[in-house]
């Protein structure tokens, strides 16, 4: 009798640890989340025994009534944030150790040997370690920028980091620059003539030339957003429908990249940016419309989504806007920013072999940001 009164007095204190630990680990994560452990503090304390004291907190409650109301979930248009000019923009630089000789075995579809690829905005940020996926991965590369003398220095960078961490290698990717305003239709056509004169032909395509601007929306210029939607959605309308061209011309299968953004799925807070959300909803749809339109050519259409990528661009926001730092990483469930390499291996398995059987995919690389 004694040791079943010991099992039951046991058993009882456990499932009391486990119930204070559940509710410690809950109340840790909504305090992790930005939310009060705590009752919402009320202008007017209403009395506990109340039955309709949480009607306060439904819409029949007056807006506005409680300080929390919407607290960590609507922008902040005193957040103004411009798109540099090009002489203002912060350089890149290819990343180091990523591209040596190495002995791991993977799939053999992954690689991208004879392929000729294309990527617009490639002479920085997020284009030009993408850039550098492709060549890494066996690929020949045309850099498509609008700073073309940027464009040729990073091609260079790009043949010379492949050759020191592959010394001895007998193929060295060939990497190329070319101007293209891609929201022009003849510097866009120009552009396409000009790779395939230098490389012969064009097997893929990563459209990652954008930019955003934060800026309340009833505040924004009708000038500034023509050109944000000239670069973000008819640059990636022309570009892509000229490189479909030219494949279906050649009667072979391709793979185009499109570079959208989590923020065609969500909306961005405290920062102000509708116009470039609505932008990267664009070309998250047109990824899959081009999917549906060009299966029967074997051309296969793909979106990438990333999250908060700790560019030279974002380091300088950053610089400027130390606070906007915790407020990202505070709603994302890994809890950090990624970093531009982290696409890499996105890219790669997008525009090869390996994702033979994907198209029309929206490929969230975003730290889990959008689940939440």
């Amino acid at each position: 009798m004694f040791k079943s009164s010991l099992l039951r007095q046991t058993a009882t204190a456990a499932r009391s640890s486990t119930l204070r630990t559940s509710t410690s680990s809950f109340v840790t994560r909504q305090a992790a989340r930005g939310l009060s452990a705590t009752s919402a503090r009320r202008d007017q304390p209403k009395d506990d025994s109340d039955p309709n004291r949480h009607d306060e907190l439904t819409t029949s409650g007056k807006p506005g009534a409680f300080k929390h109301e919407g607290e960590f979930s609507r922008t902040d248009k005193t957040i103004r944030i411009e798109y540099p000019d090009e002489a203002e923009m912060p350089r890149s630089a290819p990343i180091q150790g990523r591209g040596g000789s190495h002995y791991k075995r993977t799939l053999a579809t992954f690689s991208l040997e004879g392929k000729v690829g294309v990527v617009t905005g490639g002479a920085r940020g997020l284009g030009l370690v993408m850039s550098q996926a492709l060549v890494v991965s066996g690929a020949d590369v045309a850099i498509v920028d609008l700073n073309k003398e940027e464009g040729d220095k990073q091609a260079e960078l790009l043949m010379e980091t492949f050759r020191k961490e592959n010394p001895g290698a007998e193929n060295v990717p060939k990497v190329t620059a070319h101007y293209a305003d891609v929201s022009n239709p003849d510097s866009v056509n120009s552009a396409i003539a000009e790779i395939v004169k230098d490389h012969g032909k064009i097997d893929h395509l990563v459209t990652s030339a954008g930019f955003t601007d934060n800026i309340d929306a009833i505040d924004y210029p009708y000038e500034r957003l023509k050109k944000l939607w000239g670069v973000n959605v008819d640059g990636t309308y022309l570009f892509s429908t000229a490189v479909a061209r030219h494949l279906m011309d050649r009667g072979v299968p391709g793979s185009i990249v499109m570079i959208g953004s989590m923020s065609g799925s969500i909306v961005n807070v405290p920062q102000p940016q509708a116009p470039y959300n609505a932008s990267k909803a664009a070309v998250r749809h047109l990824a899959s419309s081009f999917a549906v339109e060009w299966a029967h050519a074997g051309i296969r259409v793909n979106c990438i989504s990333p999250g908060y990528m700790l560019t030279a661009l974002t380091k300088k926001i950053l610089d400027e806007n130390p606070a906007l730092a915790q407020k990202w990483t505070s709603l994302i469930p890994q809890g950090k920013m990624g970093r531009p390499e982290d696409l890499m291996g996105a890219v790669t398995f997008l525009l090869s072999d390996a994702s033979g059987y994907v198209t029309g995919a929206d490929l969230r690389v975003d730290g889990g940001y959008t689940l939440t």
